[in-house]
């Protein structure tokens, strides 16, 4: 004796037509092509980033020597800059600067 298959002609009613009907595509995980859901990067970031991409894993000591600098010579705008990237690197290295330099200004 011979078995023939027959496919179901509903996928609703055939649990098997249902496992083997196709089903349509989801959303794309990444969002390259729509610009209104990229992520909005600041200018801090940004310095951030290319700090880190030119100094590697010591970019936050290298900004908070800058920042360092810039509090010695009494350099606000430099000062600010470099303690945004720093903090965006690393929080308590920024937190430490800030400390360090807030003794400065109440001693002298």
């Amino acid at each position: 004796m011979s078995v023939h298959f027959a496919a179901a002609r509903c996928t609703t009613r055939s649990p098997l037509a249902r496992i083997l009907a196709k089903k349509p595509c989801g959303k794309p995980a990444n969002d390259n092509g729509n610009a209104a859901l990229a992520p909005i990067i600041d200018q801090r970031t940004r310095d951030a980033l290319l700090h880190f991409a030119a100094h590697g894993l010591d970019a936050a000591n290298v900004a908070a020597r800058q920042a360092e600098t810039a509090a010695a010579i009494e350099d606000s705008e430099s000062y600010d800059r470099w303690l945004g990237i720093c903090d965006a690197l690393d929080t308590r290295e920024a937190a430490r600067v800030r400390e360090a330099s807030r003794d400065d200004y109440l001693i002298g």
